[in-house]
Parts: structure tokens; C-alpha cells; sequence
């Protein structure tokens, strides 16, 4: 089997060792050395390249390389080509890691006492127990149920929402457009998951925000498109919302004369919430090359519908 990679080269050469090592009869190609384009038959790719159809014309599937496949312009795609997302632990582990780390540091007022450190204040402030504070997490795919799962066993009140129904242990979950108000009616930390879709786009904005509990806080770790910066700079600035831990923005990066970077409410950080690791995405990438081979379907495989 022939395929491409056309991503980071520095990860895209530790796969193609791994893969000759593992899978001796698959040749992974680094873009842009691609062998004979006719033979390839898989293009791994977080942006692929221009006229791809036209350079591969024997492509089965493209594959992205991190966890979503909204970057992709589904539209310009042949309806019937697969588009697969990245699932690994690698990357899981890591959104479990951030999304804890942001609810733990909004939970123990973490901003409020870096800004305190900063204007040289030395002030203690009342702490809550996990178990009062209410933890609503949108977007419950693979990510998102690992997440509220870490989150129910620190002991926080835990809730989730999703577009279909869910269930997991210890949380309470909502689900579809006519539950939306109660589940943000409950979250005192509100942590957005949610892939980007047509529905998703702009969905932080001030009608979400006034919907939550005053001095709400938000965790945004989905993707930039989905938040309003005027509308959540207003909620910080009104006292509606307390705190934002932001991991996405639209674009990216900000410029530098962005508000996001000065505000004392906000703590930004640079895309890096969840990283596909080499070793463990190059053996979930083979493990779907099989799957492909046996005429199985793959694990991540996009509903064009839904996009996602």
C-alpha cells in the first residue's frame, strides 16, 4: 500500500520509521515526495494538497491528522470519498489533561490569584468543595466523554450535553437544541468540546453566555470559529461570566494587539490542548490501515451529514 503524509515532517518522519518497521509492506511518502501519485491510495493531511483528486486520482480516503476534520472543506470532497479523523490515546490523554487542569485552576480561583500575585496582593478567598461546583461539558464524542469522566471522579458535579442522546455514569446528560438551556443553566464551568459545524459557529456568544449561572466560567478547547470575542470580553467585563481559559481562537494566532492577551479574566494558550502523539498515532493509523485492508470500516470515519 501507498500513502502520503503531508503534515508536520518532523512527526511524519518518525511514522514512516515506525511504519517500516511494523508494516514493512506500507510506504508512507513525505509530502511533497509522492512517489507515483497513481498509486497512492491514502493522503494523511491536516490541509491537503491543491487539485488532490486530479494529482491522486486512485485515493480511497483522507485522513487528518488530528482529531477533527473540520478543516477540511467537505464541499470541495467527492461525496464518496472518506474522510477519516485521528483517534489515539495520545490525543485523548491530552484533552482529559488540559480540560482538567483548566477546570481545576477556574474551581480554586487560579486567575484571580495570578492577577493578585501580579499587583503584589496577598488575599485568600473562600474554597469550594468540588462537589458544589457544576461542571457542564458540550460535546460528548471521544474527547468529551474521557473528559467528564476524569472530571466525575474528582467528585464535581458533573453534567453533559450533546446533539444525541449519551450516557455516563455519574453525570447527568442532556441532549438536542430543547435541552441546551437547562444543561447551561447548571454550569457554573461550562467546558465547549463541540466540533465546528454549520450549528456550532458563533454558539458562544452573549445569548449562551447569559444563559449560564452568574460568574459563570468558560473553558473553550472546540475550535476558535465557535466563540463571539466581543460578546465574551462584554460577559467578562459585566461580571456574567468570571473567568475564561481559551486553547482555540479564531484566527490563530491573535494579533498582537488582541485584548485576549492583557485581560486579567483570560488565560490564552496557543492551540496545544491536545496533540497527536507520534508512536501511539502511528499504531492507531495502522490499525485503521488494516481495518481498511479487511474491508472494515474505520474508527473515526466523518458523517458527511453531520460533518463531524
Amino acid at each position: 500500500m501507498q500513502i502520503l503524509y503531508k503534515s508536520d515532517p518532523q512527526r511524519g518522519a518518525l511514522w514512516q520509521q515506525w511504519l517500516a518497521q511494523h508494516a514493512p509492506d506500507i510506504q508512507l511518502h513525505l509530502w511533497p515526495e509522492t512517489g507515483n501519485p497513481h498509486e497512492i491510495e491514502m493522503l494523511i493531511a491536516w490541509q491537503p494538497p491543491e487539485n488532490m483528486m486530479e494529482t491522486f486520482p486512485g485515493l480511497k480516503a483522507l485522513l487528518s491528522v488530528g482529531a477533527g476534520a473540520d478543516q477540511f472543506d467537505l464541499s470541495a470532497l467527492p461525496p464518496d470519498l472518506p474522510v477519516v479523523r485521528m483517534i489515539e490515546p495520545g490525543l485523548t490523554q491530552g484533552m482529559v489533561e488540559y480540560v482538567t487542569f483548566a477546570v481545576l485552576g477556574l474551581h480554586r480561583d487560579m486567575p484571580r490569584y495570578l492577577q493578585q500575585q501580579r499587583d503584589a496582593r496577598w488575599q485568600a478567598h473562600s474554597v469550594r468543595p468540588a462537589a458544589a461546583r457544576r461542571v457542564g461539558v458540550m460535546g460528548l464524542g471521544e474527547l468529551g466523554q474521557a473528559s467528564l469522566r476524569q472530571l466525575v471522579s474528582l467528585g464535581f458535579d458533573c453534567a453533559g450535553w450533546s446533539r444525541t442522546p449519551r450516557e455516563i455514569e455519574g453525570a447527568t446528560c442532556f441532549h438536542g437544541a430543547d435541552r441546551l438551556g437547562a444543561f447551561l443553566a447548571r454550569s457554573d464551568i461550562l467546558v465547549c468540546l463541540l466540533p465546528l459545524t454549520a450549528e456550532t459557529r458563533g454558539l458562544l456568544n452573549h445569548d449562551l453566555f447569559r444563559q449560564l449561572p452568574a460568574g459563570a466560567a468558560l473553558v473553550q478547547a472546540g475550535r476558535g470559529a465557535q466563540l463571539h470575542h466581543n460578546d465574551l470580553l462584554a460577559a467578562l467585563d459585566s461580571g456574567q461570566l468570571s473567568a475564561a481559559v481559551i486553547d482555540v481562537t479564531d484566527p490563530e494566532p491573535l494579533p498582537s494587539t488582541h485584548p485576549f492577551w492583557r485581560h486579567p479574566a483570560i488565560w490564552l494558550t496557543p492551540h496545544i490542548a491536545s496533540q497527536t502523539q507520534a508512536d501511539s498515532a502511528a499504531a492507531a493509523l495502522l490499525e485503521n490501515l488494516r481495518r481498511y485492508q479487511r474491508g472494515e470500516p474505520m474508527k473515526g470515519l466523518i458523517d458527511r451529514a453531520r460533518g463531524y
